[in-house]
């Protein structure tokens, strides 16, 4: 394996750069660097939102979908509105209340595909669609809010040096090709299933067994791994070995996909048994791909081969680490 190729390849990729707009967004809005003098209520570069309500914490999230995905497949970009979101929820160690939509469609036929997506998942995931705003006459758009609400709260700025990062990720499924999605959620999977395995990260988070977790998004695996490690202003070194992928998936493909079920933990090695137990009960991959270490470098490791994939300290990819 060419590791300095492979990182090359993530760090100029279509994965990172989905997620390379976010540092200007944040200049425009002036919300700076987090502040913990401020209170962590809400800081920027997290899965969703989080506002402090009364012994818990509510969670706002949203997602927005490309035009080309949503003409593509409309009801997959449907489903997706809902499963995307819910996973932001889990990540911060919350439990969905109820989504929002707003939709554009040239007319309803149109949006008839997008809308049985999203009912189709809001009944397997038990989590009610209670509003929104639909535009007619425009080209089809999609974007969807959550709201949630965690009891302890897991966040993306609280890994340590010390920590090992654990990937769970639901390999029972297939590639939606062309497209870099591996989907374990759409094709048949038992509703039960779905909202049990989501439910997995609030109760680690209520038994205080992880502190630190992020879903891994369409920024893949690697980019994933590097905005938790600048959010928590460390270092993360990946083990390419450990990871837990499909049997035929390629490395570079494998670590820039968006899985519909995986998130990218950080626990401290006493509780990692009861993590991976936590996922293997569910029949989920789960495993020690990698360690929180000092630093600002997110590296690549294989047969005792290393090399630097990004230094977010030379160059921030979100914007928001912590000063």
């Amino acid at each position: 394996m060419d590791l300095e190729r492979l990182a090359l390849a993530l760090r100029d990729g279509p994965a990172f750069a989905a997620k390379r707009d976010i540092a200007p967004v944040l200049r425009s809005l002036a919300l700076g660097e987090f502040d913990p003098e401020a209170g962590r209520a809400i800081a920027i570069g997290d899965d969703c939102a989080a506002i402090p309500d009364g012994d818990g914490t509510l969670l706002l999230a949203i997602e927005g979908f490309l035009g080309s995905l949503v003409e593509a497949m409309p009801w997959f970009a449907g489903w997706c509105g809902i499963m995307v979101n819910l996973s932001d929820i889990a990540a911060m160690g919350g439990r969905p209340i109820a989504v929002v939509d707003a939709l554009w469609a040239p007319d309803q036929a149109h949006r008839e595909p997008i809308l049985r997506g999203l009912a189709d998942a809001s009944r397997a995931y038990g989590v009610p669609v209670v509003g929104g705003h639909t535009g007619a006459g425009a080209a089809a758009n999609l974007a969807v809010a959550v709201l949630g609400r965690a009891q302890r709260l897991l966040t993306s700025f609280d890994a340590s040096p010390g920590d090992l990062l654990v990937a769970a990720v639901d390999l029972r499924g297939a590639w939606h090709e062309p497209y870099p999605f591996w989907d374990a959620a759409s094709r048949g999977a038992p509703p039960e299933r779905l909202r049990a395995d989501l439910d997995i990260l609030p109760r680690l988070a209520e038994a205080g067994l992880c502190r630190a977790a992020k879903d891994i998004s369409n920024a893949g695996l690697a980019g994933t791994a590097l905005m938790l490690a600048e959010c928590s202003g460390i270092g993360i070194t990946l083990d390419l070995e450990r990871i837990p992928r499909p049997p035929g998936a390629g490395i570079e493909r494998w670590l820039g996909a968006f899985p519909s079920y995986g998130f990218l933990l950080a626990v401290t090695p006493d509780h990692v048994p009861a993590v991976l137990q936590a996922f293997a009960s569910r029949d989920i991959a789960a495993a020690v791909i990698g360690t929180c270490e000092p630093g600002s470098r997110l590296d690549l490791l294989h047969e005792g081969v290393r090399a630097t994939c990004w230094d977010h300290a030379e160059h921030r990819l979100l914007g928001c680490a912590p000063p």
